[in-house]
């Protein structure tokens, strides 16, 4: 029998992912002023240091959390797309969640790489393309959820969220 609402742990690391990508997306400033201060050759203070670290850290733990989402969901599968919908909105769902995993593994991976590592180009990709691209697949993700409650009224958002 195919499962018909995602588990506790799929449900808690889905939103616990979601939280801390908020968080890094909507509240750069630490790495943003570490990051200026560095091109500029001045010396970070201990507070630009740390804030920094957090991002960094917020990050290390968002790709942590989507290797083990990831693990689950191929262990453990997924719900059933609904029936009744037209096999374009199952293709584009499956694309974005591709490409959303995608960019939850490479999001932290070009940070790390930027941060740790000195790599400028790293750096670029991560704060001008990849971001841009996670903004406009979650965008895209959430109107598909909406889209798939309101408009197709399946139990797509309720498995993810109260069922």
């Amino acid at each position: 029998m195919p499962m018909r609402s995602y588990s506790t742990v799929q449900k808690l690391l889905h939103w616990s992912v979601a939280a801390l990508v908020a968080f890094n997306l909507l509240l750069p400033d630490g790495m943003n002023a570490w990051h200026r201060l560095v091109k500029h050759g001045q010396v970070p203070q201990p507070a630009d240091i740390s804030a920094a670290n957090i991002h960094a850290l917020v990050g290390i733990a968002i790709l942590f959390l989507v290797a083990v989402r990831l693990a689950i969901r191929i262990t453990s599968g997924v719900p059933p797309q609904p029936n009744g919908q037209p096999p374009i909105i199952h293709r584009l769902a499956g694309l974005v969640h591709g490409l959303l995993y995608a960019l939850l593994f490479a999001m932290p991976i070009s940070g790390m790489m930027a941060y740790y590592m000195g790599i400028d180009v790293a750096g670029t990709l991560h704060a001008e393309v990849l971001k841009t691209a996670l903004w406009l697949l979650l965008g895209a993700h959430v109107a598909g959820a909406l889209a798939q409650h309101f408009y197709f009224k399946s139990d797509v958002l309720r498995r993810m969220t109260v069922s």
